[in-house]
């Protein structure tokens, strides 16, 4: 759908709350958004240049959009999280979460069960949960069974059946962990008195269940029983140890949520502590994918909605690190600037960091810190795995770099035994290339690395890994070729997205086994040589190395021609571009001037500034 096409039936569009929902023209669900006013921020999508190349393909596949009216912001805010969660539509923020969550199941019968499941099911049973760790439930278990006695049984303890006699004690009686329903010994309501402490156990709630304890040792003293008493009072000693190890700020009572954000690139983690009772009962961290270029702000409230959700949280307060547009009735959002509050905050940013960087040390493979067998073993593994001559102990890779399209430079990072050689890292500014050409970029990186190492006769690496398809491939071994260097290195391209591995002139991709050391350490490599290749790049262009033709026409500004390049990606397609196109985008005024510049016969391809800054 064009902007064109949406102004026509713009005004169809209601101004109420409410949600509205992106179709293609297959009719598949593209996204689900809410707004405060439909027609003001449905129209927003066709009316501004959006610097997210994912939001832009969005708005080229709209063929369709519904609405649905409500009465609320709040309504809306609802809705949202449930169709996202029922559909999950392609553009819609995505949380990595799949795991199956452990209950605690009050079973619905006589004298009820407690034990853990994983599977809940419509039987009126009462489900407690879900927990965040299968351990932390058994723990609670075990803990609840050492002091409060339940039976564990499963017979069927009807009234009729306990009248006739049918059952007898077993060993858990005369050990004290069961009160003996079987025999009618206990009775139903002093059985769900126990089942109501466990509840306020299982919430962090131990005081009343403390107090419980004090009354039932105070009248077995009064009674003389005072081996009764000593037992409870041992039990008593155990809750107040276990409530001293739940309490971590302090020991008011407090009942909140606390949720923090992490962004990294393409992903977002969320971190999200419960606290009920001034004890932390649940600890929780998720990966999102965010799919258009939604703020930290929206990110976090579609985490928090689903949390909440998945976790039946009733807190009354939410804990933030920044204002949220959050919408739930009767719950408070809360910015702490110091106190108990931001110290909570600030265990769940370590949490959400701590969890970042396992994620990372899972994904790759640091031999840092591993003794020489350890580091030679993975890489005799990648020799055996690629059927390379030699063991790589030097392994160099390249990758390339742009901004919008715009002033190419190459970086190369160097692994020796397996572990990054910094100081043989070399970055490359493009002499040769004009314009955006990634085959012509690689093949003047390798070419120049390898010249270097040939007249300084430096020993040339076993492996060459080139981040890229069979197209920079190509164009490195172009490279070797010119320079005679054939069967001196193995040379490999890396697939950015598969992790597919290419060899010259072979029909089929290698795919390494997800959990491999070998695709660990490849992945180490190429994930060093993006940050040290956009680091460099960065750089540059803080310093105003790189310079923007387009600012260099006069009457356009360095904000105009930033615009341009986010629409068109490059200055190349600027160039290309119709006049109407670019007017649409800055007017016609400005474009006429672009127009003019680049028709005038002293118009040249714009290039990255020259100079090699210690690259080879």
């Amino acid at each position: 759908m064009t902007a064109q096409e949406f102004q026509q039936q713009s005004h169809k569009i209601p101004v109420d709350p409410g949600i509205y929902k992106y179709y293609d023209k297959q009719d598949t669900l593209l996204y689900v958004g809410k707004a405060k006013s439909l027609r003001k921020r449905v129209s927003s999508y066709f009316s501004k240049t959006f610097t997210s190349y994912k939001t832009h393909e969005l708005v080229q596949r709209i063929h369709r959009i519904e609405f649905t009216i409500v009465d609320s912001e709040q309504d809306a805010f609802l809705l949202e999280n449930s169709l996202i969660k029922q559909f999950q539509p392609k553009y819609n923020i995505n949380l990595k979460d799949d795991k199956t969550y452990p209950y605690i199941v009050l079973k619905k019968e006589p004298f009820p069960r407690v034990f853990l499941t994983r599977r809940k099911i419509n039987d009126g049973s009462e489900y407690l949960g879900p927990f965040t760790s299968v351990a932390r439930v058994r723990e609670l278990l075990d803990f609840i069974r050492s002091n409060i006695p339940l039976r564990t049984c499963k017979l069927n303890l009807t009234d009729s059946n306990i009248q006739k006699g049918k059952f007898k004690v077993c060993l858990e009686y005369h050990l004290g962990n069961c009160k003996g329903p079987c025999e009618g010994f206990q009775t139903a309501e002093d059985y769900q008195d126990s089942l109501n402490q466990i509840k306020n156990v299982l919430k962090g709630n131990l005081n009343p269940v403390i107090q419980h304890f004090r009354q039932e040792m105070r009248a077995a003293a009064e009674q003389m029983q005072f081996e009764k008493a000593a037992v409870i009072h041992k039990k008593i000693e155990h809750l107040e140890n276990y409530q001293a190890k739940s309490i971590v700020v302090s020991n008011r009572m407090m009942t909140a949520d606390i949720f923090s954000i992490l962004r990294d690139n393409d992903l977002a983690y969320v971190n999200y502590l419960m606290m009920e009772n001034g004890s932390i009962v649940q600890t929780h961290t998720v990966q999102l994918e965010p799919h258009l270029d939604e703020q930290d702000e929206e990110i976090l409230a579609f985490a928090i909605a689903q949390l909440r959700t998945t976790f039946n949280s009733l807190a009354a307060e939410i804990i933030v690190p920044f204002p949220i547009n959050y919408d739930e009735a009767g719950v408070v959002i809360t910015i702490p600037k110091g106190g108990d509050k931001k110290k909570l905050l600030e265990l769940s940013e370590k949490n959400v960091n701590y969890f970042k960087e396992e994620l990372f040390k899972k994904k790759i493979l640091q031999l840092e810190g591993k003794d020489d067998m350890e580091r030679k073993k993975v890489l005799y593994q990648l020799q055996d795995d690629l059927q390379l001559p030699e063991v790589p102990v030097h392994i160099e890779c390249f990758d390339n770099s742009n901004f919008h399209g715009s002033y190419p430079v190459s970086a190369m990072v160097c692994f020796k035994d397996g572990v990054p050689s910094k100081k043989d890292y070399r970055h490359f500014n493009v002499k040769t290339v004009q314009g955006i050409n990634d085959f012509a970029t690689m093949k003047e990186a390798v070419y120049r690395r390898y010249k270097r190492l040939f007249e300084e006769k430096a020993s040339f690496p076993q492996l060459v890994i080139i981040d890229g398809g069979k197209g920079q491939l190509g164009a490195a071994l172009d490279a070797i070729e010119e320079l005679g260097l054939q069967g001196r290195m193995t040379l490999v391209g890396l697939a950015k997205n598969e992790e597919e591995l290419f060899f010259a002139g072979d029909q089929q991709s290698l795919k390494l086994p997800y959990n491999s050391e070998s695709l660990k350490l490849i992945r180490r490599i190429r994930d060093e040589v993006h940050r040290f290749g956009i680091t460099f790049h960065r750089n540059k262009r803080s310093q105003g190395t790189f310079k923007n033709e387009l600012e260099q026409i006069k009457g356009i500004g360095k904000n105009t021609a930033d615009q341009l390049l986010k629409e068109f990606r490059s200055v190349k397609r600027v160039k290309e571009a119709p006049e109407t196109e670019v007017a649409k985008l800055i007017g016609a005024a400005k474009a006429k001037l672009i127009t003019a510049h680049f028709k005038s016969p002293e118009t040249t391809e714009p290039t990255a500034a020259e100079g090699d800054n210690s690259a080879s």
